[in-house]
């Protein structure tokens, strides 16, 4: 017996479906130079435990074993439903598309933006969040964002000395640094923005995704 085969059923009703066709919002019509995207990233549901789950820790398993997924924070989508999205669609014929990615998932990242249309050039940003997860292999530190390119590279530019590296306390599960996109406002400020699977609407840019629409819909309703 084991943490896993105890909390199986507690993961099946924890766990945020996410039907991509039902949920989320049309893309929009407008096309866009730079898209900016940090896909929800399914993890064919893998389990995260304290050191509840550990039968030595918890003998009889009499404790409330802690248990946390990604996908108890936010709907997730496998790797061939994203592929689905018609992101060349939304882009110019000279585009760039910055994708966060996890060091787990760096092999489908490369291969969802070439399905979106792109060619991987390099890594645009390294995020040190100067805390680490338990990896199977070494201590994960760090998250990547890949940059893909469609055609050239939009004109006209603007700074060419944005740093790779950034290191700051990671925030909420998932969220992302303010200062990346802003980075990518530098090096492209006259260019048109979309940032994908957005949680909020950020100045000079389009958004889309499920939880922007949401926070939308209830200023609306506030308003």
């Amino acid at each position: 017996m084991s943490s896993y085969s105890i909390y199986n059923e507690k993961f099946k009703v924890k766990q945020r479906e996410n039907p991509l066709l039902q949920i989320f919002p049309a893309l929009p019509k407008e096309k866009y130079a730079v898209i900016y995207a940090d896909p929800p990233w399914h993890y064919n549901g893998k389990m995260q435990f304290d050191r509840s789950g550990m039968s030595k820790e918890n003998p009889g398993w009499e404790r409330e074993i802690f248990i946390s997924s990604a996908c108890f924070k936010y709907p997730t989508l496998p790797t061939k439903d994203l592929m689905t999205l018609s992101i060349e669609s939304i882009s110019e014929e000279d585009a760039l598309l910055f994708m966060w990615s996890s060091s787990p998932h760096l092999e489908q990242a490369i291969s969802l933006g070439k399905a979106w249309g792109f060619e991987y050039k390099t890594v645009a940003f390294v995020w040190n969040k100067m805390n680490h997860n338990p990896g199977q292999y070494t201590l994960s530190y760090c998250e990547l964002c890949l940059l893909f390119k469609k055609g050239r590279i939009p004109k006209p530019r603007g700074a060419r000395n944005i740093k790779q590296l950034l290191e700051k306390p990671r925030g909420p599960h998932s969220q992302k640094p303010e200062e990346i996109a802003g980075r990518i406002e530098k090096m492209f400020p006259l260019q048109r923005k979309i940032e994908l699977f957005a949680r909020h609407k950020r100045r000079g840019w389009d958004a889309w995704g499920l939880e922007s629409l949401l926070a939308d819909e209830f200023n609306l309703a506030a308003g």
